[in-house]
């Protein structure tokens, strides 16, 4: 099947920081999808309209490449916005518990499917989850990613200390079971596997050891697994590492020593670091996720989006639910401008859109297949309506300039924004609502 969509089209083919004119818009464009990829872009005001099976027309829609989620919790979907605690306080009250209650693989199953449905009800295409220490808590998240096409990386939590016996009792057996679903899971479809220490606090220099080992195990099977933990979200955090691992020389060197910290180890958070640790992360490949939702909810503090750039560290965003209280990575951009403010930084339109979906794509070391809309890439896109809402509207046509309308999208909109969402170019059936009812205003010929 060959599918042209006719609307706006917007996509980065590099970081608009580096290269202004990286980012691409087109008033009015085809989009052509032919065998669920990116087979052709084309100026719908120059020529004759492309081949196609089907023509789909969407005036006054923007068509974006699919956001990606590069950390975000499946488990912690319930406890989203439990109120007034800091990151450790966090884990002991609110996380420790719900996460023992997915020893049940009913709750996995359950949980799961909620989850998948709320990413693509808010546009994101791609993510990068935490499961929990249980077994049965992947296969759940595999499961459901797989049944809907999407493109999701996913893996077990390793813990052996300082949390509930209910998550560590099976420290040996998770590194065992880990093993064996990154030969079940990993590369199968569209799905990825991220070896997933907690945070080093939780586990013992045995475990890191063992996680390492396992990390080269599997370092180059079908493009290689992903490391996927946090760093320095807090400072009480921080302190306590430094006790815990006395003979290292900050935080970032304890994942160092065992191996962890290379291409494809994305690491969540990083707002305490000292420029010598920015540099290593920078010089290791290593990737970091922004998550500013979670940062000011948890009260956990700012990220220095600065010193990632001048180490050259790549940044995608994560929307970290839980302890974001929002899915929406429309949010994520809208607080990640407000923290750059507060630090006397800018933070582009082009900028914030690019982190959002190729930066994104980058940071997961999958922007040769997602994130823009460059020729034979996976045709994850979204249909999104920016007059949304009679405010949007209002704004929208307050300016003629698509950057100015981009940034007000981007401030103002949330799940209302986007219309459809599209894997490999099939329509997606978001709950609640027909994925196609923006068809509505266009038509197929």
């Amino acid at each position: 099947m060959r599918r042209a969509f006719r609307a706006s089209l917007l996509h980065c083919l590099d970081d608009p920081a580096d290269d202004p004119s990286a980012i691409h818009w087109t008033a009015d464009g085809w989009l052509v999808v032919e065998d669920g990829r990116i087979a052709e872009l084309q100026d719908a005001t120059v020529g004759e309209r492309p081949s196609a099976d089907e023509h789909i027309e969407l005036p006054g829609r923007w068509l974006v490449p699919g956001f990606v989620d590069t950390h975000v919790h499946y488990p912690q979907t319930d406890m989203i916005a439990a109120h007034g605690s800091q990151l450790l306080d966090w884990l002991e009250r609110y996380t420790f518990p719900t996460e023992a209650r997915f020893s049940d693989p009913a709750v996995a199953r359950n949980t799961a499917r909620f989850f998948i449905d709320e990413l693509l009800a808010n546009g994101t295409t791609t993510a990068l989850v935490f499961a929990t220490a249980h077994r049965a808590s992947v296969e759940a998240i595999f499961t459901e990613a797989q049944r809907h096409g999407l493109r999701l990386i996913a893996g077990q939590v390793l813990m052996d200390r300082n949390a509930p016996e209910a998550l560590t009792g099976g420290a040996e057996r998770a590194i065992r079971e880990s093993d064996e679903l990154i030969q079940a899971w990993h590369g199968r479809g569209r799905l990825g596997y991220a070896i997933t220490p907690r945070f080093a606090p939780t586990s013992s220099d045995a475990q890191l050891h063992a996680t390492g080992r396992l990390l080269d195990a599997h370092r180059h099977r079908h493009g290689g697994v992903h490391l996927h933990t946090h760093l320095a979200e807090n400072p009480d955090e921080v302190r306590w590492v430094a006790e815990l691992f006395p003979d290292d020389r900050d935080y970032l060197a304890v994942y160092e020593r065992h191996h962890l910290v290379g291409p494809r180890s994305v690491f969540a958070h990083c707002l305490h670091l000292e420029q010598d640790a920015w540099q290593r992360l920078g010089s290791a490949g290593a990737s970091v996720a922004h998550c500013p939702c979670s940062n000011l909810f948890i009260g956990s503090g700012l990220f220095d989006l600065a010193s990632a750039d001048r180490h050259d560290v790549t940044v995608g965003l994560g929307t970290d639910v839980g302890g974001g209280d929002s899915f929406s990575l429309l949010r994520v951009i809208n607080e990640a401008y407000k923290v750059q403010q507060l630090q006397g930084q800018v933070l582009s339109p082009d900028r914030a859109f690019y982190l959002a979906t190729l930066g994104g794509a980058r940071a997961l070391d999958l922007h040769h297949r997602i994130g823009s809309f460059a020729i034979g890439n996976e045709a994850d896109f979204l249909v999104l309506q920016p007059q949304a809402t009679p405010l949007m509207a209002r704004r929208h046509r307050s300016t003629v300039d698509w950057r100015d309308q981009l940034f007000a999208l981007m401030m103002l909109g949330d799940d209302r924004v986007i219309e459809q969402v599209r894997l490999m170019g099939e329509p997606v059936r978001l709950r609640g609502r027909d994925a196609l009812a923006g068809q509505e205003a266009g038509q197929e010929a």
